[in-house]
């Protein structure tokens, strides 16, 4: 059955707070919903207004913008509570992503609930659930957030997750990548690694490659990227390691693929998927 815009509009939206996900990079990405919930807000609270007019203009939103950042957040909460308090519908987005993951918006959260204001979720676009959806790696995980600015915390809190069995993602600029390589070796050397750059966007790529090896990675990296660390590597699991990727290059021109598995699972354990994966890359490649 076909779903329209009209649809959601025959139901009454109750008077709160809606904190809508809006798209990490591709603009389609929104939901029907989020768009109903947007259009029919008296106000949207947003990171940047520059950021957020884009989309609004996309499906000819023209709601009040209000912008609500990390250096004014404080200083508007007490505006925004009044507005909810006086029965307006006001949406909560960020400049990509879910609100309060990461960006401004817990603030407000936080008080609406202590002041018993309704607040609703219209769920959406992660850059976190996107990135651990591609990863390969399965089971639990831990959102970290942003890498820490002060080294001393930055190093506290890796050796409390050196030990942790799970992935493990973080957001970090680009810029700060490569300043942060040695620290990201030191705590999680047995451990793989994805770089996501540009998820949803035109240039959108994936990095996979064992921690060991995060000195011989050149890319060329912008904004915001996240990385996804693979859980711990356990006492009868192995990675494919450079030495093992440069071997599997050379014999690939004069091997079949499953001669190479062979060749390469029998000294040591590794995922007979992870070398059959990698094969089909550099045939690709060639």
């Amino acid at each position: 059955m076909m779903i329209s815009f009209t649809d959601f509009n025959k139901n009454k939206l109750e008077i709160g707070l809606y904190v809508v996900s809006t798209p990490i990079g591709n603009l389609s990405d929104i939901s029907f919903r989020a768009i109903d919930v947007l259009n029919r807000s008296d106000f949207i609270i947003c990171e940047d207004t520059r950021v957020s007019k884009k989309l609004l203009e996309k499906y000819k939103i023209k709601n009040k913008l209000i912008s609500n950042h990390k250096f004014n957040e404080k200083k508007n909460l007490r505006k925004f509570l009044d507005l909810l308090k006086s029965d307006k519908i006001i949406s909560l987005i960020s400049d990509a992503g879910t609100p309060c993951v990461s960006d401004p918006g817990s603030i407000l959260v936080n008080e609406a609930i202590k002041e018993n204001i309704k607040i609703f979720s219209v769920p959406g676009p992660s850059s976190a659930t996107a990135a651990f959806s591609v990863s390969g790696f399965t089971g639990k995980y831990f959102f970290y957030g942003f890498f820490p600015e002060k080294k001393s915390e930055l190093e506290n809190d890796f050796k409390k997750l050196i030990n942790l069995n799970s992935s493990i993602i973080f957001f970090i600029s680009a810029k700060k990548f490569d300043k942060k390589k040695s620290e990201i070796r030191k705590y999680f050397s047995n451990r793989k690694l994805v770089i996501c750059k540009e998820i949803t966007k035109l240039y959108e790529e994936y990095i996979r490659f064992d921690v060991n090896d995060i000195d011989n990675i050149n890319i060329n990296l912008k904004g915001e990227i996240t990385l996804v660390f693979s859980p711990l590597a356990s006492d009868n699991e192995n990675f494919l390691n450079e030495d093992d990727k440069k071997k599997i290059k050379k014999l690939i021109k004069k091997s079949s693929i499953k001669d190479i598995i062979k060749i390469i699972s029998k000294k040591k354990k590794i995922s007979k998927k992870e070398i059959y994966n990698f094969c089909l890359d550099i045939k690709n490649e060639i």
